[in-house]
């Protein structure tokens, strides 16, 4: 690892000033992703930042909704009885994700902000565009099974591996920024990026900003939600294909209709049409397909991860079904058919 020196800070506007005056200082909690990328070599901060003495860790009401600080812990937000109660999908989501050991470090803020888990982005020994802006990716014509069907670009086909913000982002919830010039709030929806010409640009956070906290808004999906995840194994894996699907239901009609993807994209992946197409149609099979297909009309397979697509397909129609009749995943069964 590279020496760097340390910060603590004691308020957010500490933390802000030290992050904007050092283009090479990054923001540390409960480090579940950076100290493993400053071991391989792929981050070498110059500053790190330490906010974890900041009280950021509360989880309150908040205009109908709850607000997430940015030092919850992933574990304490899964369990928390008005997460649970209230957004049943955040928390099967949530707990569908890494180790019971990484879920009590990490916090809702990193979790928003870990990185790719390309094999190319990790080799230090490879070109990548997103660790190395101009030199290339492999990826495109390498091992790509993992890699992204939908929104990728000639630059990057690397793919965004958190569940939470995959849930999140079928929630609509609004991300809390701190600046130098002052808070702002991110819908969820435009938090991630694509990768475009920029792949080593995750987010759309500006420099110095750092996330304080995440809105969960009023709306109840608890009945009528699921979170499916197909992985190479049953845990301690990232996604192949995820989908966090929410509905509000009149009998067997579909009032409404939120649905994002995970494991297929640079960022959580929603499709507005695919969603209006759900709104008063009946909860059946054919109506799903459709769907599916809508969503995936523009998948771009490659060499290896062709499977994806109808894979995704397949996990659509599923996690449709099971929200749609009220019987969520459980993610102790990873079967699909």
């Amino acid at each position: 690892m590279n020496r760097f020196a340390y910060t603590r800070a004691g308020t957010v506007a500490e933390a802000v000033q030290a992050l904007a005056a050092d283009p090479a200082a990054r923001i540390i909690a409960g480090g579940t992703n950076l100290v493993d990328l400053m071991k391989y070599n792929v981050e070498r901060p110059d500053r790190l930042i330490d906010i974890t003495r900041l009280p950021l860790d509360g989880i309150e009401e908040h205009e109908g909704g709850l607000r997430l600080g940015a030092l919850v812990q992933n574990s304490r937000a899964a369990y928390d009885a008005r997460v649970s109660a209230r957004y049943p999908l955040l928390a099967s989501a949530i707990l569908a994700g890494a180790s019971p050991q990484l879920r009590n470090a990490a916090t809702t803020g990193g979790n928003l902000l870990q990185r790719t888990r390309c094999y190319y982005f990790y080799d230090e020994g490879t070109p990548c565009n997103k660790r190395v802006p101009g030199s290339g990716c492999p990826a495109i014509t390498g091992v790509n099974r993992i890699h992204a069907i939908l929104g990728a670009s000639e630059r990057c086909i690397a793919t965004h591996p958190s569940d939470m913000c995959v849930a999140l982002a079928a929630l609509e919830a609004v991300v809390q920024v701190e600046g130098p010039d002052g808070a702002r709030a991110i819908p969820m929806a435009e938090f991630h990026r694509l990768p475009g010409d920029e792949p080593q640009r995750d987010t759309t956070l500006r420099h110095g900003e750092i996330v304080t906290a995440v809105d969960l808004p009023a709306e109840d999906f608890s009945r009528h939600y699921t979170y499916l995840k197909l992985r190479d194994r049953l845990s301690y894996a990232f996604a192949l294909v995820s989908v966090a699907a929410a509905l509000e239901m009149d009998g067997d009609t579909i009032r409404t209709a939120r649905l994002a993807l995970g494991g297929v994209a640079h960022k959580p992946w929603r499709n507005a049409e695919a969603e209006a197409r759900l709104q008063g149609r009946p909860a059946t099979p054919e109506t799903f397909r459709e769907a599916a297909d809508v969503i995936l009309a523009e998948a771009r397979p490659y060499a290896h991860n062709a499977f994806k697509i109808e894979l995704a397909r397949r996990a659509i129609v599923r996690g449709l079904s099971q929200a749609a009749a009220g019987t969520p995943q459980s993610q102790t069964d990873k079967r699909i058919q």
